[in-house]
Formats: structure tokens, sequence, C-alpha cells
């Protein structure tokens, strides 16, 4: 009587057809954690632009135009947000530009930056109605 199993050459080559489809899997579960990473650390980004431009436009006094920086600290981590005011063509009215990263991300002036949000504040700005 012969017994039938499997041979040394067909167990390793199922090793292998096994050993890289878990390497396919490692890898796509790999990028969803860095792309979920990602998109958190963009909505933060996104979120203190946003505060950033509610700031000014609840503010009393009308920003000076040009650059200013500085940091915020939400989920407790430390944000680095420039913002660019810029006169508009319309009296009175001022357009703000927020450029928003983590404050120990690498990079220069043109790098690094995760979100850029526009706004526009002023006292020309009425509802419509003629």
């Amino acid at each position: 009587m012969r017994v039938r199993g499997f041979t040394l050459v067909e167990v390793l080559v199922a090793l292998v057809i096994v050993t890289i489809g878990m390497s396919a899997v490692l890898a796509t579960l790999t990028s969803s954690a860095d792309t979920t990473a990602y998109l958190r650390d963009k909505t933060f980004a996104e979120w203190v632009a946003l505060n950033r431009i509610a700031e000014v436009r609840l503010g009393t006094q009308r920003l000076a135009t040009g650059k200013s920086s500085g940091d915020m600290d939400p989920a407790g981590r430390t944000w680095r947000w420039e913002q660019e005011v810029t006169k508009l063509e319309i009296p009175g009215v001022q357009r703000i530009d927020v450029r928003v990263r983590d404050a120990g991300a690498p990079g220069g002036d043109k790098q690094g930056w995760l979100v850029t949000v526009s706004g526009i504040s002023g006292d020309a700005v009425a509802p419509p109605g003629g």
C-alpha cells in the first residue's frame, strides 16, 4: 500500500504563495493606516485654519495687510499657521488666506503645508436686498 501526501516541493510552493498573499495584505493595511493618519492630520489642520479665520472675523479691529503667523494647540498637538491678509478692490473688504501644518513638520516656506483656507472679512459686506 502506498501512502499519498504532499511532497516537500509542493509544501514549499504553498508556503511561498501564502507568504506573497500575506505580504500583500500587510501592505494594504499599512497603506490604509497611513491614509487614515494623513486624513486625521488634514482634518485638524483645516479646523485650525477655520478657527483662525473665525477669530479674525469676530475681532473688533481690522487686520493690517501682510503676513503673520502663530501656533495653536488643539488635540494635544501644536499646529503652525500662517495667514496673509490682502486688500480687495472693494473698499473695506479683505481676503484672508490661512495655511496650516504640524509645528514639527520639516519644510520651508513653500512646503509641508497640509491645508490652505481662504476667507473674506470686512465691513462692506451687506445682505442682499437693494
